[in-house]
């Protein structure tokens, strides 16, 4: 792991659009999450047109590897 993903932040509060139920969650570094089950509503998040996963759409912080490639100026590394 290079020094500039060591310094991405992990954890991220995902925000339900139906029902506005928040829970802070651990993203993963490896893969992109494209789904999540809200814990409120029971409601199946999906990423909004153009984000690679969820946590784009509806975290307080976006992926690792959007984080990444905002720091860098390059392309993003995730969902290829």
């Amino acid at each position: 792991m290079t020094q500039q993903e060591m310094s991405v932040e992990l954890s991220s509060a995902i925000t339900c659009p139906d029902c506005g139920f928040e829970r802070r969650e651990t993203m993963p570094t490896d893969a992109c999450q494209y789904f999540y089950d809200c814990r409120g509503c029971g409601v199946l998040l999906r990423p909004k047109a153009g984000d690679c996963c969820v946590f784009c759409s509806f975290g307080t912080v976006p992926c690792p590897p959007i984080q990444v490639a905002r720091r860098t100026g390059e392309e993003p590394d995730c969902c290829a």
